[in-house]
Parts: C-alpha cells; sequence; structure tokens
C-alpha cells in the first residue's frame, strides 16, 4: 500500500522580483545574499505553516539559519532586520521568527486574504502572536466567508494596510549598515533644516542600531530628536545674576 505523505511546496506568483518590495530588497548592498536568504527561510518555514522551527520543540536561531542556508551569521542578523522593517518577518512572544506572508505563497484557498488570516487566527489561539494583531474575521471553516458587514470593514482593513505596506516600500535605506529608512520627503527636510550634521547623525543612529539592535519608529523623528538633545546639552547654562541692592546704588 502506498504511503501517505504531504508534500509542501513554495508557490511563487511571476511578477515575485519584480515587486517592490524584492527590488528594494536586491537593490541593497548584499541584497541578492537578502533574497536568497528570504527564500531559503520560506522553506524553511512551510511544513510548521511559516514559524522557523529546528524540531517540534526547539524554533530557530540566527545561528541555526546561518548554518541551515550556509550564509554568514552577520548576513543573517543584517538581513533579519530588514525582513521586519519591511514587515517579512515577525517574532513571536516564544522568539521564533515568523514569515509573515508565507500563507500567500503556499496551499490553496478561496482569497489570499482569507489564507493569511486561518493562519493568523491559528497562531493568536495559541497565544504566539504578539497582541493586537488578530484579524477581524477570524474563519470558523476553511471555506466559511464573513458577514456582510465585517467583510466590508475587513476589505477596508486589508486595503488600509496595503497603502501602508505601500508607504513602507516608498522608503530608502541610508546608513554604512543600511538600516536607516527615510522617505525623499524626510531626507530633504532633514538636510534643508540640517545641512552641516543630517549625515553624521543618519551614521550615528546606523551604528547605533546594528550595534545594540535597537528599533525605532520613525528614523526621521529619531535623528531630529537626537540633533535637539545634543544641542541643548552643548547651550552654555544660563548666569546666575545678582539683583541685590547695594548701599548708595539707586532702584
Amino acid at each position: 500500500m502506498a504511503e501517505n505523505r504531504r508534500f509542501y511546496y513554495l508557490k511563487l506568483k511571476e511578477g515575485f522580483y519584480n515587486s517592490e518590495t524584492m527590488v528594494v530588497l536586491e537593490s541593497m548592498p548584499d541584497g541578492l545574499l537578502y533574497s536568497n536568504l528570504l527564500l531559503k527561510m520560506y522553506l524553511m518555514s512551510l511544513k510548521s505553516g511559516g514559524i522557523l522551527m529546528l524540531n517540534e520543540h526547539l524554533p530557530h536561531t540566527v545561528q541555526t539559519i546561518a548554518t541551515f542556508t550556509r550564509h554568514q551569521i552577520g548576513t543573517v542578523e543584517r538581513a533579519i532586520k530588514v525582513f521586519m522593517e519591511f514587515g517579512l518577518v515577525e517574532v513571536l512572544t516564544d522568539g521564533a521568527f515568523y514569515m509573515a506572508d508565507i500563507q500567500l505563497l503556499i496551499g490553496q484557498s478561496s482569497t489570499e486574504g482569507e489564507r493569511k488570516k486561518r493562519e493568523r487566527s491559528r497562531l493568536q489561539r495559541q497565544k504566539l502572536l504578539p497582541s493586537g494583531k488578530v484579524d477581524i474575521c477570524p474563519p470558523i471553516d476553511p471555506v466559511d466567508k464573513c458577514p456582510p458587514i465585517l467583510e466590508i470593514r475587513d476589505k477596508e482593513y486589508r486595503d488600509k494596510s496595503l497603502e501602508n505596506r505601500e508607504g513602507e516600500r516608498a522608503l530608502a535605506v541610508h546608513g554604512r549598515y543600511q538600516n536607516v529608512f527615510l522617505s525623499a520627503g524626510e531626507l530633504s527636510e532633514l538636510q534643508a533644516d540640517f545641512p552641516t550634521v543630517w549625515q553624521e547623525y543618519i551614521e550615528r543612529l546606523s551604528e547605533y542600531m546594528a550595534s545594540t539592535g535597537r528599533t525605532y519608529k520613525s528614523h526621521a523623528a529619531t535623528i531630529r530628536r537626537w540633533i535637539a538633545d545634543d544641542r541643548r546639552k552643548a547651550a552654555p547654562p544660563a548666569r546666575d545674576r545678582d539683583y541685590s541692592v547695594k548701599d548708595g546704588d539707586t532702584v
């Protein structure tokens, strides 16, 4: 009797490499390495529904990902930070890496949204995904659809998410470690407002994030705050003035 086996495969759309995300990604220094690593991480996560697991109990670490993908540890560390900035990778509460778009690339479903929602709903029930990322209408059955009102809300939610993703893709990378993201407008404003130091602070932010692993919601706002703080510290303190009246002085 033939053994029943399940085969996993990755489906890429014809325009996958022409998407804005992949074009920006591959235009970075080491971008082709990042692109290769991303596909390998997708493949490594297929059997576990998008979660990078070394076995049933242990999640993959940066070191094991580097070993299995045959990339340098430093390349993997830098790439994962970029993937997180692009919303391609999320870190679950147990520390495991989750490939956020994996459900759009495997299996079959009536819509891409339903496929991704089912997986996120499953993870939420297992309390793996951080709070605040629950889908509006998690399906009860693979073929169930949301009620009409919730379908409209869900469409608005997906459209807004798509707009946000498009805005993120418009960001350009800066800094020695290619981890400072600024839009064209943000960069031009920094150049106009701080013509002599804008480049210095971009490099300072790039080095700081690379060395500490810190991330910021807005790199432009962080640079502005750093410049303001440094200028405030450099300003000479106000001297204490003596307003006392000496004998013989006229008030």
